[in-house]
């Protein structure tokens, strides 16, 4: 993985965060474990990271106008954002506060591929 921008490791955080709050919740691996299904959610959000067009400049997924879920995958993440999400405040206030405030800026216009100028 090439090197990350402080704020793309810093969503890989939280993600990973929340995730772990989620699968200790509903799923109880102890450790700070993920089961198969919450790590291939995991693996799956990094994943779209990876290929994220905006990369630094990555708006938060809510206020995003590109998704790039899969409509199941978007549906899980939802679903363990909703489950994680406060408890994010207690767990982790830092990165809950940081994620809250990049919520609040306004997505930057889509960033359009390179056209092959030898066509």
């Amino acid at each position: 993985m090439p090197e990350d921008h402080p704020r793309l490791k810093r969503e890989r955080k939280t993600i990973f965060a929340m995730q772990k709050i989620y699968c200790r919740d509903l799923h109880g691996l102890p450790g700070g474990q993920l089961c198969a299904q919450c790590q291939g959610l995991f693996d799956y959000a990094m994943q779209r990271l990876d290929r994220c067009p905006y990369q630094e400049a990555k708006p938060t997924c809510a206020n995003c106008p590109i998704h790039c879920y899969r409509k199941d995958m978007r549906e899980a993440v939802r679903q363990m954002m909703r489950h994680s999400g406060p408890k994010m405040l207690l767990r982790h206030p830092v990165l809950a506060v940081k994620h809250l405030l990049d919520g609040r800026k306004k997505a930057p216009a889509i960033p359009r591929r390179r056209v092959n100028e030898e066509a």
